[in-house]
């Protein structure tokens, strides 16, 4: 089956984008609740580096959180919303995730401090920074970078598949984050377009670190979490994984929803979209007209190598390097062969 995608997508193609973003938030929402039990799941606190301040509400005419005026809302939950704020004292725009913590259970508390711990670890350019933690008695405001720019999804919903050099381009900084992740035994467990953030000046900041956890060599997770059409067939087996494995087969989704502007794992349920992956079934796609050269076309290449179906030949070390050298794979690819993804 081949899903072929103008540069403006159809009306069509639109609406069914939209509606597997809300299936697979519903499934989410099914899988995503369960504790670890494995090693590495530890909980944590907001405690170092976080300031904690009086519970008192203030007025609607003084909508401030610190030293930060709240401007609008940008993002809502269940149980949290985002909302644009501006540092007062030097103008710069945040985004600031506010959490009712009365609305969380003991099990949903302990992920959300295990969030907070993972993101004060982190400091990489492409990932999007915690400034500040700021708690109250009833709620948590965590400081954010501010990605303008938006989701990738909503980029491609709206322009259409990227252009190899811009999706090449996209996809180093991908990398370079898991990678830099990886190496601070961190795991994402949630890559996807939604998740990942452009910011004004069209730079990749990788977001929602909720699924995240940390890890060590040879101790197995075992919880189910993230976005169906990303997973891995080891999760949807319910087998135990060692954690990078799962993230690289994400990155080989993510760069084939790059550069078609399509899902390579797609179905109307949960049974046929499982079954679809763990059978290793994709559409094909072919290359846009910006790459009909096939010397500048690896990008099949690289998807293959980041689905096997077999975790260990899914190897994340190998994988950070192929992904890596991606540029030069495309620029070196063999004038002679297809563009076409089999």
């Amino acid at each position: 089956m081949r899903h072929r995608v103008l540069p403006l997508l159809a009306p069509v193609f639109l609406s069914k984008l939209w509606r597997r973003r809300r299936r697979a938030k519903a499934i989410e929402k099914l899988h995503g609740s369960a504790s670890e039990s494995s090693a590495g799941a530890g909980g944590g606190g907001t405690s170092g580096g976080s300031a904690r301040v009086s519970s008192r509400s203030r007025t609607s005419e003084e909508p401030h959180i610190g030293k930060y005026k709240l401007l609008k809302t940008i993002g809502k939950g269940n149980f949290a919303k985002v909302k644009l704020a501006k540092h007062v004292p030097t103008g710069k725009e945040v985004a600031i995730k506010i959490i009712d913590k009365t609305q969380l259970n003991p099990g949903s508390l302990q992920k959300l401090f295990r969030e907070v711990r993972i993101m004060k670890m982190l400091d990489h350019p492409n990932i999007v920074k915690l400034f500040q933690v700021i708690e109250t008695e009833k709620t948590l405001y965590l400081v954010m970078e501010y990605a303008s720019g938006g989701e990738v999804f909503d980029y491609l919903v709206l322009h259409g598949r990227m252009k190899e050099k811009e999706a090449r381009a996209k996809f180093r900084q991908i990398v370079s984050a898991v990678q830099y992740c990886h190496q601070k035994r961190i795991i994402h467990r949630d890559l996807k377009a939604e998740n990942l953030l452009l910011d004004g000046e069209m730079n990749i900041k990788i977001a929602d670190f909720g699924f995240s956890n940390e890890f060590t060599p040879g101790a197995k997770l075992d919880t189910f979490c993230g976005s169906p059409p990303y997973a891995a067939p080891e999760l949807f087996q319910g087998k135990k994984y060692d954690g990078p494995e799962v993230d690289v087969w994400s990155l080989g989704v993510i760069l084939y929803t790059l550069v078609s502007g399509s899902l390579p794992f797609d179905g109307s349920t949960l049974r046929e979209l499982r079954e679809r992956v763990l059978r290793g079934k994709y559409s094909v796609f072919r290359a846009s007209s910006s790459c009909q050269r096939p010397r500048n076309f690896a990008s099949p290449l690289l998807f293959t190598k980041n689905v096997e179906l077999t975790p260990r030949r899914r190897n994340a070390s190998a994988a950070h390097a192929r992904c890596s050298a991606g540029g030069e794979r495309w620029r070196r690819a063999d004038a002679d062969t297809t563009t076409t993804l089999e």
